[in-house]
C-alpha cells in the first residue's frame, strides 16, 4: 500500500495553488469565475477490534481485526457566468486490514490470502449552487475495489431553500451495483463453487435508495434536521464464507432472502447554548422487512474554551432487536428456510464513547500557514455480546 506523506501533499497543494491563481487582468468578474482551490483534507485512522462470535466459524471464535485507513480529499470551486457556484470534491481512500477470523475460511490453513486485504475507494462529486434562487443540484460517482468485492456507486441530489432562507428541502437518489466473489468455506466447495485455479464465480448485489431531508433554523440558537430513507437491496445479501452450524452439527453456507427493504428515520439538532458551548444530538429509528429494528441515540457537546480550540466528548447508545433469521451456533435446524449466525444481525446493546479535540488558528496550526485545522478523535466501542473495539483518527485540513 502506498503511503501519502505530508511533504508530498504540501508539494501537490503548492502546484494546485499555482494553477488556482487568477490571471492578471483588470476584469475582476473574470477573477471570480476562475477555478480555484478551496481546501484539502487528509484523514488517517487506526481501528482494532476483538470478540468471540465470528460468523465465519458459525458464531463462535475470534473476531480479532485491525484496519489502517487513509483518505485524501480535495475541493475545488468555480463561479460560472450566471454566478452559480460549482463545487468539485475528489477523494481517494485506501484501507488495509488484517483479520484473524477471515483466515478461518480454510480451517486447516495456518495463514491464507484472506488474512489481509487492501481496499481502494476513489470518488468524485459535483454540485452547483444558485444562491439567488436558493437551489443546489449535484451528482457523484464512487468505486470500491478489494480482493473479493467490487462496488460502483452513483448519486443525484437536489435541494431548495424556503422563501425566508431559514429552511431547506433536500432529496437524493443513489445506487450501488456490487459484484461479490463467491468464496465459500473450504469444506463446502463443490460443483460451480470449486475455483478454477484462483478464479471463483461472482454474483451480484444491488442497492437502490432515496433520501429525503428538511433542515430548519428555528432561531439564533437552535437548528433541526429531519431525515428519512427508503432503501431496497436485491441479490446475494449474505456473505458466502459465513458458516452456519445446525443442531445436528452439519455445516452450511449462510442463507438469507434475496431482497430487503430498509426504512430509517432520524432527527438531528444543534443548540448554540453560548459562545463556548454547542450541544449536538441525534436520534434514529430503523426498521426493515427482515424484522430487524434498532434505536440510536447520541449526544455530543462541543466545548470551546477559546475561539480557536474545542473539545467534544461524545456518547452513542444503540439498541437492536434481532432479525428473525438469526440464531447462534448449533441452534438452526433443517426446518429453517433462511438462516444466519452473524451476530451483527442479533439482538444487542452497544455503547460508543470518546472525545475529540480541534485546533484551528487564523495564522495556521503548528507554525504551518497552510494547515488551517487539526482534529484528533478517539472512541471506544462495547457490545453486550462481548465485541470491543477502539478507533483513533487524525484529520488535517489544508487551505
Amino acid at each position: 500500500m502506498k503511503k501519502l506523506t505530508l511533504a508530498t501533499i504540501a508539494l501537490y497543494l503548492g502546484i494546485l495553488s499555482v494553477f488556482a491563481q487568477p490571471l492578471k487582468q483588470n476584469d475582476s468578474a473574470y477573477k471570480k469565475r476562475k477555478l480555484s482551490f478551496e481546501e484539502a483534507n487528509l484523514i488517517s485512522s487506526y481501528y482494532q477490534q476483538d470478540g468471540n462470535n465470528s460468523s465465519i466459524t458459525g458464531g463462535i471464535g475470534t473476531e480479532k481485526l485491525t484496519d489502517l485507513s487513509t483518505q485524501f480529499s480535495i475541493k475545488l470551486t468555480k463561479v460560472d457566468r450566471k454566478w452559480r457556484k460549482h463545487t468539485f470534491d475528489l477523494e481517494m481512500g485506501i484501507d488495509h486490514y488484517t483479520s484473524a477470523s477471515s483466515d478461518r475460511i480454510d480451517l486447516k490453513a495456518n495463514s491464507s490470502a484472506s488474512y489481509n486485504d487492501t481496499r481502494f475507494y476513489p470518488s468524485a462529486n459535483w454540485s452547483m449552487e444558485n444562491e439567488k434562487k436558493g437551489t443546489t443540484v449535484g451528482a457523484g460517482g464512487s468505486l470500491s475495489v478489494e480482493f473479493d468485492y467490487v462496488s460502483v456507486g452513483g448519486q443525484f441530489n437536489a435541494s431548495k431553500k424556503t422563501k425566508d432562507k431559514s429552511g431547506e428541502w433536500g432529496v437524493k437518489v443513489f445506487t450501488y451495483l456490487d459484484n461479490l466473489k463467491m468464496i465459500l468455506p473450504v469444506e463446502l466447495r463443490s460443483g460451480p463453487f470449486i475455483p478454477r485455479g484462483t478464479q471463483y464465480p461472482w454474483t451480484d448485489r444491488n442497492t437502490f435508495g432515496t433520501s429525503l431531508s428538511y433542515t430548519q433554523i428555528v432561531n439564533t440558537k437552535l437548528q433541526l434536521a429531519l431525515l428519512a430513507d427508503v432503501i431496497f437491496q436485491q441479490g446475494f445479501l449474505g456473505l458466502p464464507f459465513h458458516r452456519v452450524y445446525f443442531s445436528d452439527n452439519s455445516v452450511h453456507m449462510e442463507n438469507l432472502p434475496t431482497t430487503r427493504w430498509k426504512i430509517p428515520v432520524s432527527l438531528r439538532f444543534s443548540y448554540f447554548a453560548s459562545d463556548h458551548l454547542i450541544l449536538r444530538g441525534y436520534y434514529r429509528y430503523y426498521q426493515d422487512d427482515w424484522d430487524l429494528s434498532a434505536h440510536t441515540l447520541s449526544i455530543e457537546p462541543v466545548i470551546k474554551p477559546t475561539a480557536f480550540f474545542s473539545i467534544s466528548p461524545f456518547y452513542r447508545l444503540y439498541v437492536q432487536q434481532a432479525t428473525k433469521y438469526f440464531a447462534p451456533y448449533q441452534v438452526h435446524t433443517a426446518a429453517n428456510r433462511f438462516y444466519t449466525s452473524n451476530f451483527d444481525l442479533s439482538s444487542f446493546t452497544s455503547h460508543f464513547f470518546g472525545s475529540g479535540m480541534r485546533l484551528a488558528t487564523p495564522g495556521g496550526v503548528l507554525g504551518w500557514s497552510k494547515l488551517s485545522a487539526l482534529e484528533l478523535r478517539y472512541g471506544h466501542y462495547t457490545r453486550t455480546n462481548n465485541l470491543v473495539s477502539d478507533v483513533i483518527s487524525l484529520n488535517l485540513t489544508l487551505r
